[in-house]
């Protein structure tokens, strides 16, 4: 029986998509649920699985198309005695296969999973997928992977150089300097289309500077007492929740203290209108080899400490995966991002249209401060505030900063909500 794989609904907010890398080609036996084709929207990866178990018979769309709900991507024969055919008839030309390309497939039993910029370099350098480890879960093969595997392939494969010493009448004669270009690899470059969801991001910052009157206020926060409370629980927290305590949960907490007090900083526009959210669904900046993207932790205000490490953690998680769905990158009131973990002692965020405001936190740094009286050395980070002037007055922005200030150099606060 055959049967059609088709496009899956998208969801509102999402006209079409890009067929970015089919995993089976036709002939290959399938099982039932695993994943056949990547599809990239502006936002995540979705990956259509297979609806039974059986053989693909034929490829209805190539790679690099858009495609849209409900499009017929592919026919499958379904029904096991398919897949047991199909084996039959590959099972020997698969014996006699260069025992090369078999040994990296033999460590996991099955050809590695590979993320969607992963497949492109190696189709682009013709790699062998199974000669590449990867750190992903499950194995999962990433864009960095297979940089740290070509930086290691020339090494390993090329012949030791021989030092060559100069002959003896030649010793006192110095070298003539001279530069040569290698033989091969320089000034070259390449030209590729955008990825959707680098391209949405573009369209986003470019849509945030042109219609938002964009301001930036930065303080700085001491985080003596923060890291006093995490050196002092952080085995017993990590012990009974399971989860790390990190600085996400304090910083958070901190913020939605600041968003009680000045409703503004929490409002979205809409046309004319102010909507002023009384939820505070917090957004979280994380890094990926596709492009940045920005989980949301609904109803935040309602969480414990370990429940938003948890949160944080597996978002982060499943958006450097590609397994991160469209739900949990939709909506927000305000959002955070992190620029710190790579370094960055100061900047102004961007802000996340049709949010009116986001916080930076940037580096840690240790710096001498005056306190009470007295040169000591603190911990120290710039927190910067770009918000929306046409809602959020200075005065404001300035007094939501200094709220989370005061919430992190005292975290009683955050008890107490004073």
């Amino acid at each position: 029986m055959s049967i059609e794989v088709r496009v899956p609904q998208l969801p509102e907010s999402v006209a079409d998509a890009t067929l970015i890398n089919w995993h089976k080609k036709p002939g290959d036996s399938v099982g039932r649920d695993e994943n056949l084709v990547d599809l990239e929207t502006d936002k995540v990866v979705l990956e259509v699985p297979a609806p039974m178990a059986g053989v693909l018979k034929e490829i209805r769309v190539d790679n690099g198309a858009t495609v849209i709900s409900g499009q017929v991507l592919a026919i499958l024969e379904a029904g096991e005695a398919a897949v047991a055919a199909n084996q039959s008839l590959v099972a020997q030309p698969a014996a006699a296969a260069p025992a090369q390309a078999s040994e990296g497939h033999a460590r996991n039993g099955a050809a590695p999973k590979l993320a969607p910029a992963a497949k492109r370099m190696v189709e682009e350098h013709q790699l062998d997928p199974g000669q590449i480890a990867g750190s992903g879960r499950d194995g999962r093969v990433s864009k960095g992977d297979v940089i740290q595997h070509l930086a290691a392939k020339p090494s390993a494969a090329a012949p030791a150089a021989k030092a060559v010493s100069p002959p003896a009448t030649q010793t006192a004669k110095a070298p003539t300097p001279s530069v040569q270009l290698p033989a091969s690899g320089a000034r070259s470059e390449q030209r590729v289309p955008m990825t959707r969801l680098r391209a949405r991001i573009a369209e986003r910052l470019i849509q945030a500077q042109s219609t938002a009157a964009m301001l930036t206020t930065f303080n700085e926060v001491d985080l003596t007492v923060v890291n006093e409370i995490r050196n002092r629980y952080k085995e017993r927290f990590e012990k009974s929740t399971g989860v790390k305590l990190g600085y996400s949960s304090f910083f958070i907490k901190a913020c939605i203290e600041g968003l009680r007090r000045f409703p503004a900083v929490n409002a979205s526009i809409d046309g004319s209108d102010i909507i002023y959210h009384e939820y505070y669904d917090i957004g979280v900046a994380v890094s990926t080899e596709r492009g940045l993207m920005v989980p949301v932790l609904r109803n935040a205000e309602f969480m414990s400490f370990s429940e938003i490490e948890a949160a944080v953690g597996n978002y982060a998680r499943k958006a450097r995966d590609g397994t991160i769905t469209l739900d949990e990158l939709t909506g927000g009131t305000f959002t955070i991002t992190n620029g710190g973990v790579f370094g960055s002692l100061m900047s102004t965020p961007i802000l996340n249209p049709p949010q009116v405001a986001i916080l930076g936190m940037h580096k840690i740094q240790e710096r001498p401060m005056v306190v009470e009286g007295e040169i000591k050395v603190r911990p120290m980070m710039y927190v910067a505030l770009t918000y929306d002037h046409r809602i959020v007055d200075g005065r404001e922005s300035v007094q939501f900063l200094v709220a989370v200030k005061e919430a992190l150099e005292d975290p009683a606060r955050l008890l107490l909500q004073v």
